[in-house]
């Protein structure tokens, strides 16, 4: 894995508002904090080897069938789980600009990029870009491969189409529980797709995957409908007036979206000297996109946030634009 991924807070000290991480940082979670209280008693017992119950209860909430389900320990547990089950396949293609460890996983187990590889990685909606296909344009991409991974985390960040939870099949559709609920902590993250690709997954998957307290907390959050994001209209409203703001300062370029991040680019400085000011001067915490592959030194992304942090951020990238501007 590469060093650099969003919401590195734990590098910093003072941050009060934190644009780093794609996921909304002001849900209240303390009606699932006072749940796991009152179940610390779990963490006396082995949990189940397989997270069975709450594969059920996100099968009902689908619609599909338990054995259409596999849960993992977040989304990035099942990158890698699925490069290490097909790599007899030996070829990939990786999308891109898009998250890191879909390449990395593949270099892991062996594959070789070219651009028709059998398994084909795509981000949809795409992280840094915040970009959508149309479930047709995945749909046709998945005739053009063996096997298609779609990364559906930001799935409930959008108001575009998505494909179902089982599309095809040739189609592995991945979630994220961490992102649905904002509990980044959990690791919670589930596969779907038909049978026959489960059982292959399930079959070198490892036992205990899933802590007693995150199984505790996956199956409280789908039971009762727990809502972590902001009313979603409204929230991309909100993205829209954020980037609306951004472009209006000069030297910032802030890519359209279709989700609740964005990716910019400044002209006057780098993404890492504007992360490092705004970070110590003004205790704001972003995302250097600059690792990602494709993008420049000049790029970085930012989640939606409050409209009171909002405007506090377009004010402090200009007030750094005031000051001497570093190339």
């Amino acid at each position: 894995m590469i060093e650099g991924h969003g919401d590195d807070l734990y590098r910093y000290s003072g941050i009060t508002m934190n644009f780093s991480s794609n996921i909304y940082a002001h849900a209240d979670l303390r009606p699932l904090e006072d749940y796991l209280r009152s179940r610390m008693d779990v963490i006396r017992t082995y949990p189940e080897p397989s997270a069975r119950s709450l594969e059920q209860l996100i099968a009902r909430q689908h619609g599909i069938s338990p054995d259409q389900v596999l849960v993992t320990s977040g989304a990035v547990d099942a990158i890698y789980l699925i490069a290490q089950c097909y790599r007899h396949l030996g070829t990939c293609h990786v999308v891109q600009p898009t998250f890191s460890e879909y390449a990395d996983a593949c270099r892991t187990f062996g594959y070789r990029e070219t651009p028709a590889g059998a398994v084909c990685w795509l981000c949809n909606p795409n992280n840094p870009t915040g970009s959508v296909l149309s479930p047709d344009e995945v749909t046709a991409l998945a005739g053009r491969h063996r096997l298609l991974v779609v990364d559906q985390s930001y799935e409930d960040y959008t108001l575009e189409p998505l494909l179902p939870a089982v599309a095809r099949d040739n189609i592995i559709v991945l979630h994220s529980m961490t992102k649905r609920y904002a509990v980044p902590g959990l690791r919670l993250g589930y596969v779907t797709a038909e049978p026959h690709i489960i059982e292959r997954l399930r079959a070198q998957y490892r036992p205990w995957a899933i802590n007693a307290l995150s199984l505790e907390a996956g199956k409280w959050l789908v039971e009762n409908d727990f809502q972590a994001i902001p009313h979603l209209p409204d929230y991309l409203a909100e993205t829209q007036r954020l980037r609306s703001m951004l472009n209006a300062l000069p030297g910032i370029e802030a890519h359209e979206t279709q989700t609740n991040f964005m990716l910019c680019a400044i002209a006057t400085m780098t993404a890492s000297r504007l992360k490092d000011r705004l970070a110590h001067e003004h205790g704001i915490l972003i995302r250097n996109a600059s690792n990602f592959v494709g993008l420049s030194p000049h790029h970085f992304r930012l989640a939606t946030q409050s409209p009171v942090e909002n405007d506090a951020l377009v004010r402090a990238i200009h007030s750094l634009q005031d000051t001497r501007a570093e190339l």
